[in-house]
C-alpha cells in the first residue's frame, strides 16, 4: 500500500508531504485546488509519460517520491528481476523531471529506467480515472477484465506460448510458400550471383598482390635503372672495374703476402667477404630485373583483373573473404531452395499438430472464460443492485473468431436498462454515471483477486445523484477492507465514509499559486462536507447534515 507521497515543485504543488492510511483515503477540495495534479503526479511516479510542462513555473526541476509498504509476492518479484535490493517489505521510489524534460527514476536508491519503473509501478497501483470508464465502450478491453476476476493465468500462459510457436511455424510456412515468380526470381538471382564469384576464382589476398605488381610496372624504368647502376658497381665496365673485380685482384695480391706476416690475412678474409656480398648482390638485381620482365599487355590484364575483383566486394563485401563468405551464403540459401518442397512438407505437419493443440487450448480456456463470466454476470448484477442499479441486466456475451493471442473468443458486456428490453452493447445505451458504477462494480469484484496493493479512484461520482453517491461511497468502504482505496471526489457522501479525509486547497502569496494537502479533524471535516453540499454560506442545518453523514 502507498504509505506516504512527497512531491516537490509539479505545478501549482510547490511542496507537499502526505501520509495515507491503509483503509479509505478520500482528497476533497474545491475546483483548481489540485487534486488533479496529486493524481499526475502518483502516475509520473509510477513510471507514466510526462513532459517539462509538469515542472511549476520558476523551477529547475520537479520531484516526486513515494513510500510503500506491505508490497505484494508479485512487486518482490520484479525487484528480484531487476536485481533491487528490498529490505523489510518497505519500496521507496522516486522521480525526478527537469524543466528541460529530462527524468532520472529510481527505486530502493538504484538507478531505474522509466520502463522498469512502469513495470513496478503496475503491481503497485491501479487508477481509474474520470474518463477510465470509456474502457467498457471498447469490446477489444472486455476480455481482460472478465480474466482478472478469475485465476486462468496458467492455462492462458500455455496457450500464448502454443500460440507463439504456431505463430512463428506459419510465417516460415509463408516465406517458404511465396509467389512461385518471386521465388523462381530470388532462386535466379542466387544462381547468377554464385556463377559470378566461382566463376572470379577471387583468393584471399590477391587484390594486395595485383597492387603491388602494378606499381612495379608503373615505375619499371626507375627500378631497372636503380639495379643496374647495383650491376654496373658490382661488375664494373669498359672503363672501370667493378667492386667484385676490385676485391678479387686485391684479394690475390695479399694472398702472397700472408706468408710475410699474419695481419694480412685479416685483410684476405675480408676481401672474401666483399667479394662474397657482391655476389649476391649481383644475383638479387639480376632477379629482381628478370621479374620486372612482363608483357605489353600485363598492366591491361592487371587492370581487368582489379576491376573485376573490386566490382565483387562493391556488391558482396568489402575483402575478397567476405566475398567468400557470401558465396557460402548464397550456396546455403539455394539448398534450402531446392529442398523447400521437403522442408515445406515437413513444416505443414508441424502446423498442423500445432494448430490442433492451439485450439484445443482455446477450447479449454473459452470453457473456463465461460464459467468465469456466469459467476461476474451475477456478481455484478448483486453490486448493481446495492448501487441503486437493481433493473438493469448485465450479460457477458460470447462470439467465436480467429485465434489470436488470447484465444478465439470474442467478448462484449451488455445491459439492460429496462426489463423486457433485449441487452445491447455499453456504448449504446449507458450513460456516464451508469459506467461509473459498472466500473466500480467490476473493480469492487476483481479487487478480490488482485494483487495491486492501492487503487486511487479519480472523481469516480461524476454524473452520480446523491443517494447513488452514497452507495459509491459504500462499496469503497467496502473494497477498502482488503484494498487500500485513495478516491478524489466532489461527493459529501462519498468523504464522509472514508478512515482519513484530506483537502487540498490553495492560497495566493505574492502573486503565485500554492496548494497545500492538510488531513483533517473532525470538526474540520464537517466544514468541508457543509461546505460541499452547501451553496453560498455554511448554515447550522448543512453543519448539522455534515456531522449526521459523518456519524452514520
Amino acid at each position: 500500500m502507498l504509505k506516504s507521497l512527497n512531491i516537490e515543485n509539479i505545478a501549482v504543488i510547490e511542496k507537499a508531504e502526505i501520509d495515507f492510511s491503509s483503509g479509505f483515503n478520500a482528497l476533497t477540495g474545491e475546483t483548481g485546488a489540485g487534486k488533479s495534479i496529486l493524481v499526475d503526479s502518483i502516475s509520473a511516479v509510477l513510471g507514466e509519460r510526462t513532459s517539462k510542462e509538469l515542472v511549476r513555473n520558476g523551477a529547475n526541476s520537479a520531484y516526486v517520491c513515494a513510500c510503500f509498504e506491505e508490497i505484494s509476492n508479485d512487486v518482490c518479484k520484479k525487484l528480484d528481476d531487476f536485481d533491487i535490493p528490498n529490505e523489510d517489505d518497505v519500496l521507496i521510489i522516486s522521480r525526478k523531471v527537469s524543466s528541460q524534460g529530462k527524468s532520472s527514476c529510481k527505486i530502493n536508491g538504484r538507478s531505474v529506467t522509466v520502463s522498469m519503473l512502469k513495470e513496478v509501478g503496475m503491481l503497485l497501483v491501479n487508477i481509474h480515472g474520470q474518463h477510465d470508464s470509456q474502457a467498457l465502450l471498447n469490446a477489444d478491453y472486455h476480455y481482460k477484465f472478465l480474466d482478472m476476476t478469475g485465476n486462468n493465468g496458467e492455462i492462458l500462459n500455455r496457450y500464448k506460448e502454443c500460440f507463439k510457436e504456431l505463430v512463428s511455424v506459419r510465417k516460415r510456412l509463408k516465406a517458404l510458400t511465396a509467389d512461385a515468380d518471386t521465388k523462381d526470381r530470388e532462386l535466379e538471382i542466387l544462381e547468377y550471383q554464385i556463377k559470378e564469384i566461382e566463376g572470379s576464382d577471387i583468393k584471399v589476398g590477391e587484390i594486395e598482390n595485383l597492387q603491388n605488381r602494378k606499381k612495379t610496372i608503373l615505375n619499371s624504368q626507375e627500378i631497372i635503372t636503380a639495379l643496374n647502376k647495383v650491376l654496373l658497381f658490382v661488375n664494373g665496365d669498359e672503363e672501370a672495374q667493378g667492386i667484385q673485380g676490385l676485391a678479387s685482384s686485391a684479394e690475390n695480391e695479399i694472398k702472397s703476402l700472408v706468408e710475410f706476416d699474419g695481419d694480412f690475412n685479416k685483410i684476405n678474409e675480408l676481401l672474401f667477404s666483399v667479394n662474397d656480398i657482391s655476389e649476391q648482390l649481383k644475383d638479387i638485381a639480376e632477379g629482381k630485373l628478370s621479374s620486372i620482365d612482363f608483357s605489353e599487355n600485363e598492366l591491361e590484364m592487371i587492370e581487368e583483373r582489379l576491376n573485376l575483383l573490386y566490382n565483387l566486394c562493391s556488391k558482396y563485401g568489402n575483402s575478397e573473404q567476405e566475398v567468400i563468405n557470401y558465396l557460402e551464403e548464397a550456396k546455403e540459401r539455394k539448398r534450402l531452395f531446392d529442398n523447400s518442397e521437403e522442408e515445406l512438407e515437413k513444416l505443414n505437419l508441424e502446423y498442423d499438430g500445432l494448430f490442433e493443440k492451439t485450439a484445443n487450448l482455446a477450447s479449454e480456456l473459452s470453457d473456463y472464460r465461460k464459467a468465469l463470466a456466469k459467476k461476474l454476470e451475477n456478481d455484478v448484477k448483486e453490486q448493481l443492485i446495492f448501487l441503486d442499479m437493481p433493473k438493469i441486466e448485465f450479460v457477458v456475451n460470447f462470439e467465436k473468431g480467429n485465434l489470436s493471442s488470447n484465444g478465439f473468443d470474442k467478448i462484449e458486456f451488455l445491459i439492460s436498462t429496462n426489463p423486457g428490453e433485449p441487452p445491447k452493447p455499453l456504448s449504446k445505451i449507458a450513460s456516464g454515471g451508469e459506467l461509473s458504477r459498472i466500473m466500480l462494480a467490476i473493480k469492487n469484484i476483481i479487487a478480490k483477486n488482485d494483487s495491486v496493493g492501492t487503487l486511487i479512484f479519480d472523481e469516480i461520482d461524476t454524473g452520480v445523484s446523491g443517494r447513488a453517491s452514497r452507495k459509491i461511497g459504500l462499496k469503497l468502504k467496502e473494497v477498502s477492507n482488503h484494498t487500500q482505496v485513495i478516491c478524489v471526489t466532489h461527493s459529501a457522501q462519498i468523504a464522509s465514509l472514508a478512515d482519513c479525509h484530506m483537502l487540498i486547497s490553495k492560497k495566493f502569496e505574492n502573486e503565485r499559486t500554492y496548494t497545500q494537502v492538510s488531513q483533517l479533524d473532525f470538526e474540520q471535516r464537517k466544514q468541508e462536507l457543509a461546505r460541499i453540499m452547501g451553496g453560498l454560506e455554511i448554515t447550522d442545518n448543512l453543519l448539522q447534515s455534515a456531522e449526521e453523514l459523518l456519524n452514520n
